[in-house]
């Protein structure tokens, strides 16, 4: 390193000059008196002396220019303490915010207001696991294929297989962006993706990103542990169907709603005909085979949206939001063919049943939950009393 510089040095000189003119009696006799010492003595002290003079200079410059150097070390030292202080701050914030955060819709919320900051970037994106499937929890413009390209789940898919690949927590470079797994324990459960060019430049920010992604893993598999749980504290582990506590709730939930918007709201009831002979004749296991068929089917003929409940035993209800009694009529007897042509094998046979069914429209405005669910009761019974294996409808007309 360059101790002294072009103008240190004229500093110097200039100092010099001045502090000869200032003291140039004193220097004569300085001079003077080491002349004489050494024609007494025979010792040469001029040169020494100027020597010693300028070392001492130089000395002093080199110290005031390490001084600089440490005070601008101390300096920088300081400043990555602060970004590393405030990069701290954020995860913890970005942590605890997740911790809040029990499902993806909320997780997507976080992540929204917090990637930012931790990331430098707004086109950080994130894919997850969603409904079985990968898809993108956030998506930045800029990842966005283009009209030419593959679909979103095809370019979806590609990063996946790409990025799964990695035997670590390295990013990997696929579709010109750094992809981070996000990990929970051993598994991968999401990807934490940032342009390539940014990436590349993150430095000291890529541990914030690693974290960030390792949080990010560690909420995904709670939010999934959490809606397994939830899940099953309102649905029939046989059947699939939602409880009767929750489906009440639900109905009315769905009632309020028809209400206010003035539209259509049925309801279907219906069970199983005999099925006490089929306890009977073959157990009760048999018996939950034929329940569990009966969920799969409902599965396989409603839309996402019609509630699906195991009411008790062997009757179960169906409620269909914005659907008039015709149309209720015919779902009904969609779900009633069905279940009649259905096989159910159990042990080295093969099973069938049929099942009653009853259908109820709600009155716009209608309160009472429990008179619902009785038209659509009533129906059923109905349906018995003409001979099983059909649909009825309420013979109550609906009130405007």
């Amino acid at each position: 390193m360059k101790l002294v510089g072009r103008q240190d040095r004229l500093l110097i000189a200039g100092l010099t000059v001045a502090l000869l003119a200032v003291f140039s009696k004193q220097v004569r006799s300085l001079l003077d008196f080491a002349r004489d010492v050494e024609q007494n003595s025979g010792v040469a002290l001029l040169v020494p002396l100027i020597i010693l003079t300028v070392v001492f200079l130089f000395h002093q410059q080199g110290k005031r220019e390490a001084e600089k150097a440490r005070a601008a070390a101390a300096e920088g030292e300081s400043r990555e303490a602060q970004a590393r202080s405030a990069e701290l701050e954020g995860l913890v914030v970005f942590g605890q915010s997740l911790g809040r955060a029990l499902d993806l819709d909320a997780i997507r919320d976080v992540v929204l207001k917090h990637l930012e900051g931790l990331t430098g970037t707004r086109e950080a994106c994130v894919i997850a696991r969603r409904d079985g499937q990968w898809q993108m929890l956030i998506d930045a413009r800029h990842l966005t294929p283009s009209a030419t390209a593959p679909s979103s789940q095809e370019y979806v898919d590609r990063i996946v297989a790409h990025a799964s690949v990695s035997s670590d927590r390295r990013p990997v470079l696929t579709a010109g962006s750094l992809w981070w797994p996000m990990m929970a324990g051993d598994d991968i459960v999401g990807f934490l993706g940032v342009p390539e060019a940014h990436g590349k430049a993150l430095g000291t920010r890529e541990r914030a990103l690693m974290t960030a992604a390792t949080l990010l893993g560690i909420s995904l598999r709670t939010a999934a542990l959490f809606g397994q749980v939830r899940e099953s504290s309102v649905k029939d582990g046989l059947t699939g169907c939602f409880n009767r506590t929750h489906a009440l709730e639900i109905l009315e939930s769905e009632m309020r709603r028809a209400r206010r918007s003035r539209l259509p709201l049925s309801l279907i009831m219906f069970d199983l005909d005999h099925f006490k002979d089929i306890n009977d004749a073959h157990g009760h296991l048999c018996g939950d085979a034929v329940l569990a068929a009966i969920g799969q089917a409902l599965r396989d003929l409603l839309r996402g949206s019609d509630l699906k409940c195991r009411y008790g035993g062997e009757e179960f209800l169906v409620l269909l939001p914005d659907t008039p009694v015709e149309g209720a009529r015919r779902v009904a007897d969609t779900i009633r063919r069905e279940i009649s042509k259905r096989r159910i094998p159990w042990r080295n046979q093969s099973l069938s049943v049929t099942a009653s069914f009853g259908v109820a429209v709600a009155h716009h405005s209608e309160t009472d939950l429990s008179a619902f669910i009785g038209r659509a009761d009533s129906a059923l019974y109905l349906a018995k009393e003409q001979g099983r294996d059909c649909v009825c409808l309420s013979s109550e007309p609906a009130v405007v």
